[in-house]
């Protein structure tokens, strides 16, 4: 077995099981709240410690999922929880939200931290930027190719984990609002209802046009591991064990050059079978598929062989064990693994009526460690006086040993901290709540906008119409693309030195990586709703990285947002088609691939309600709601300024929606108060 580690999904026990057994180098599980599968069973916080345990006596590494959005009410939950987990002596935290790893650097700043896929990390410059802040590890989003995984591989030295089988999101990783805006239930806060996988159609009256298959990378997992990845991630952690099981199991045939059953791995999950469409750059329709009837009863004819798989323990921790019997003392048992030895003693050796104890008789019985994770390895036996002693003496002072020892050798050795929550500044927003306007395109502009104090503007719009936006140069922010792959960041970096040259100073941020471009070519930042801010300490690291304001996510509630504290000036978006989700494979490709599209298109869901659809010149597709947010007629006095985020609507819908915003009217049609009067889940 290589040294590239195999890393399992671990919803419940009997999972937990499935992987140790079939060969996992690590698992990873969540506990309480604070996890993107809160609807797993789980591990709660007091069992923990005793799973940590089970696995690192196995040589596993266990690996716990922080990886949700945090609000400040949940900070005190927050803290306990961390405290445990370091206690429990597992070995990282994966996280997405950026004040959860400032928790953790406070409470233990030996536990390392790992970047989860939910932080979006597509890019080399999100990936240094990480690194720098000190995560030892990067989770990579789903959709990325071998080469663009290789360019970031060559670029950033830091441990790079890939998920390699399992679900395939839909919407680029991170990205995702589609649950919470229709559903009130977040992928970012562990709970999403999947309304991706219903059927959804698209223009050419093709279903279920928003699921895709599972993927599976294991063809290529040599290809993965000549260029540098560390970790290779199976999806599942809602999924039975008979799964964890058979994928376990095939990956780690796969390392090793061997044979895997694909079919039997198809069987026990698929949708339609399986894709490697992003790692191997084919982005077609051979992508998509949907779970049938056939692929749902195609597990029963597997699940039997499966769970012979994980039946039996693993034992790999070999010991030397003496065991010494002699007239007039207590029987000894040593047992020693590790460096760690174990001393114990039982009742006096006795003169036998027949034959003394016999090294044979006494390795037989010291060497029944059925029930621990040891094996025997070495047995010096001592009998000088020739006595006896009964089997279950020996059964006695084996199980005393073994349970001493599997205590020593679990021992946390690291420093954890009570870390006080610091009281939170109320934040006192400006006098007079300032206007920004978002366009998609300058053809939407008219001078209605005079009096905003921003204008957003993509990039290539602002270079498409350099003429005609002189007038209004120094209200201009640039907007990066919320997603930008390592082929077009030094395109990027290129573009923003020009408009730097034009005396254009502002950049719209709604990645990581695009914060870290704009910071390096010296931009004042405005981070957008991409960055997922939802509570005071992600927006004051933000601002520490570079920020002069902030968006917030639009997941917060009224009541939420003032909740958040700090100095930064935040606004939110107060008007528009909110993105539901960012999509690298386009759901709207016939067979033929993009025929005559003109990029603006719709899907229309199972109610026949139709959402608009965005190309960007074939990069990715932005799916936005069906109506738009409308909270202008709302208390918006919590907030620094306002957006009003244009994408579809033509210039004069445009002006008119200004216009009544600006008088605290209410826009006609069909709108949503999006999350901003609702809690979520």
């Amino acid at each position: 077995m290589s040294n590239f580690e195999i890393l399992a999904p671990v919803g419940a026990e009997e999972q937990l099981k499935a992987a140790v057994r079939c060969g996992a180098n690590a698992v990873y599980l969540g506990t309480g709240n604070f996890n993107a599968r809160r609807n797993a069973e789980n591990f709660t916080a007091d069992t923990l410690k005793n799973t940590v345990d089970y696995c690192h006596l196995r040589n596993v590494k266990v690996y716990v999922t922080l990886n949700t959005l945090i609000f400040d009410k949940e900070f005190p939950d927050l803290y306990r929880t961390i405290e445990k987990i370091a206690k429990s002596g597992a070995d990282a935290v994966i996280v997405q939200d950026f004040a959860v790893a400032n928790a953790v650097k406070k409470i233990c700043p030996q536990l390392p931290l790992h970047a989860s896929t939910q932080m979006a990390v597509h890019n080399v410059n999100g990936a240094q930027l990480l690194k720098d802040y000190g995560f030892s590890r990067v989770v990579l989003a789903r959709e990325l190719s071998l080469a663009e995984i290789k360019t970031i591989r060559e670029h950033v030295d830091v441990e790079l984990e890939i998920f390699v089988h399992g679900a395939h999101c839909m919407g680029a990783s991170g990205n995702c609002y589609l649950s919470a805006m229709l559903g009130e239930r977040s992928g970012n806060r562990g709970l999403c209802a999947q309304g991706c996988r219903l059927n959804w159609t698209s223009q050419h009256g093709r279903e279920y046009a928003l699921s895709l298959k599972d993927m599976s990378y294991l063809d290529s997992i040599n290809e993965l591991m000549s260029i540098g990845v560390q970790s290779f991630k199976i999806e599942g952690r809602m999924k039975r064990p008979e799964y964890v099981a058979a994928a376990v199991t095939s990956l780690k045939n796969a390392i090793d050059n061997k044979p895997y059953n694909k079919e039997i791995l198809r069987s026990i999950f698929s949708r339609n079978g399986f894709t490697d469409g992003y790692l191997k750059g084919k982005k077609d329709l051979t992508m998509f598929g949907y779970r049938g009837k056939d692929d749902v009863t195609s597990a029963t004819n597997v699940l039997k062989s499966l769970e012979q798989l994980y039946k039996n323990d693993i034992h790999p921790i070999g010991v030397n064990v003496s065991l010494t019997l002699k007239s007039g003392e207590p029987t000894s048992l040593e047992m020693e693994a590790y460096d760690e030895k174990v001393l114990v003693t039982g009742d006096e050796g006795e003169v036998p009526r027949n034959a003394p104890l016999s090294q044979e008789i006494a390795q037989r019985n010291v060497s029944k460690l059925g029930d621990t994770p040891f094996f025997l390895q070495n047995l010096t036996f001592e009998n000088p006086c020739n006595l006896t002693i009964s089997a279950s003496v020996i059964n006695s002072l084996r199980r005393e040993a073994a349970a001493i020892l599997e205590k020593k050798l679990t021992v946390v050795k690291r420093d954890v901290f009570s870390a006080n929550i610091e009281k939170i500044s109320t934040h006192t927003p400006s006098q007079r709540l300032k206007t920004r306007i978002r366009l998609e395109s300058f053809s939407q502009y008219s001078d209605t906008f005079d009096s905003v104090e921003f204008i957003i503007l993509p990039i290539d719009e602002i270079f498409e119409n350099v003429s005609s936006i002189e007038c209004i140069k120094d209200k201009l922010i640039a907007e990066l693309p919320p997603l930008i792959y390592p082929h077009n960041e030094e395109s990027i970096c290129n573009s923003l030195k020009k408009l730097k040259e034009a005396g254009i100073a502002h950049a719209f941020c709604s990645n990581i990586g695009a914060v870290k471009i704009a910071k390096d070519n010296g931009f004042i930042i405005h981070g957008a709703h991409g960055l997922n801010i939802a509570n005071t300490d992600a927006l004051n690291t933000y601002e520490n990285l570079g920020l002069n304001d902030a968006t917030l996510s639009f997941e917060l509630s009224e009541k939420a947002i003032k909740n958040v504290g700090g100095t930064l000036p935040r606004g939110a978006y107060v008007y528009g088609y909110l993105p539901l989700m960012l999509l690298r494979s386009c759901p709207q490709k016939s067979f033929s691939g993009c025929e005559n599209c003109n990029g603006k298109t719709t899907l229309i869901d199972r109610k026949n309600i139709e959402f608009p659809l965005l190309c960007h010149k074939k990069e990715f597709v932005t799916l936005f709601n069906s109506v738009p947010l409308y909270i202008g007629d709302k208390n918006l006095s919590s907030l620094d300024f306002a957006i009003l985020y244009f994408t579809i609507e033509k210039k004069e819908e445009c002006a008119e929606i200004f216009r009544k915003f600006n008088a605290k009217q209410t826009i006609n049609g069909p709108r949503t108060n999006g999350l901003f009067m609702r809690e979520l889940l």
